[in-house]
């Protein structure tokens, strides 16, 4: 529930900041645009999730480069879907940002869980 909750602050940021990104930089291609307002999300969220979502004390040393491979993992996705949501499926801006947080949450998911925040073993 609490990955749902900060993951789902960030993603109404992302839905929402995307979504006016791509009409106000109609001239940049949206899956370019959707991409960058996804990146803006990412050092805010590590703080959140690291804190709040998988409440994790593993260092920073450590947590933090496997949360920026995930998130780099992240980003070739979420340029992957937007290219699909957009230009394959020509899906209208809200939707097809939707779409990309939600395939991008589900794997980042899993892999942070079980290997960024995850306590040695």
């Amino acid at each position: 529930m609490r990955f749902a909750g900060v993951g789902g602050a960030a993603a109404l940021g992302y839905v929402l900041v995307s979504s006016l990104a791509v009409v106000l930089c109609s001239g940049l291609p949206a899956p370019v645009v959707s991409t960058a307002c996804y990146a803006l999300f990412i050092v805010p969220t590590y703080l959140a999730h690291r804190r709040f979502s998988f409440r994790s004390d593993v260092a920073h040393g450590r947590a933090l480069p496997r949360y920026a491979a995930v998130q780099a993992l992240g980003l070739a996705l979420a340029a992957l879907f937007s290219a699909l949501a957009y230009e394959v499926l020509a899906l209208p801006n809200p939707a097809a940002a939707i779409a990309v947080v939600v395939l991008t949450s589900a794997i980042s998911f899993i892999l942070l869980k079980l290997w960024a925040f995850a306590a040695h073993r």
